[in-house]
């Protein structure tokens, strides 16, 4: 059988698709501009505080998701990703004083899932069909977990603990955020939305993140044709309530 040399590449290409990370659409979506990681000054490793009334993260209502995208010459032959965690745990501190409002929030990285359908589905577009293969959904969790880049196996969770809170209008706040990866801090700034009523509070966002700000470096190969993409799209909603509401 005569197999051209673009053949040839596209089935090298295939082979790899089961140690992808994640893969970048040939149309990557326009997104918001990056926030740039904060640099840390002198005495930035100290989280805030905890006062004020505790409100405990409710996994069943909370979630985090990362849209992952393919990138590199040989993009065609990948499939962007949408990396979920149910399991989030920890509690926040609300005083009356909003502006010292803090939080530690865990992220066990064992249970985060990869291509939930209803997941796929809910980004409304055509760059996160369908049809993405159990083997290709596998190999980008056991990447995605490996000592490669999270090292879930030494490392099980990612630790996001509060620095500064600047409380905005309407329910708007920009947070200085210690993330936790591999047992190295970063910091980060990120808008949030947030309600508040008696008993429940809800925190929301969505921002671009890159994952070298978290200092994990992107999965490339073929000398870059076949790549993920350094920004990510993060999505978050937490719920939690007073700890007192919770026994009732």
């Amino acid at each position: 059988m005569h197999v051209t040399r673009r053949c040839l590449l596209r089935l090298l290409a295939a082979g790899l698709l089961s140690t992808l990370l994640s893969a970048c659409p040939v149309r990557s979506p326009p997104l918001s501009p990056q926030p740039a990681a904060v640099p840390p000054p002198a005495a930035a490793g100290a989280s805030v505080p905890h006062l004020g009334l505790p409100y405990e993260v409710v996994p069943q209502e909370s979630m985090l998701t990362i849209l992952v995208f393919r990138g590199g010459t040989l993009a065609s032959a990948g499939h962007n990703h949408v990396i979920a965690a149910h399991s989030l745990g920890g509690t926040i501190y609300v005083p009356p004083d909003l502006s010292g409002v803090s939080f530690e929030v865990h992220v066990p990285l064992a249970a985060m899932t990869v291509d939930e359908a209803a997941l796929r589905a809910a980004q409304m577009s055509e760059d996160f069909p369908p049809d993405v293969s159990d083997s290709a959904k596998e190999g980008t969790r056991r990447n995605m977990l490996g000592a490669a880049l999270l090292n879930a196996a030494d490392y099980p969770e990612l630790i996001l603990r509060s620095l500064e809170l600047a409380p905005g209008v309407a329910g708007l706040a920009q947070v200085r955020v210690q993330a936790e990866v591999r047992a190295a801090q970063h910091i980060l700034s990120v808008p949030v939305r947030y309600e508040r009523s008696d008993s429940t509070l809800i925190v929301s966002g969505d921002l671009p993140l890159r994952q070298t700000s978290l200092g994990l470096t992107p999965f490339s190969a073929m000398l870059g044709a076949l790549q993920v993409q350094d920004e990510m799209r993060v999505r978050f909603r937490i719920v939690a309530r007073a700890a007192g509401s919770l026994a009732r």
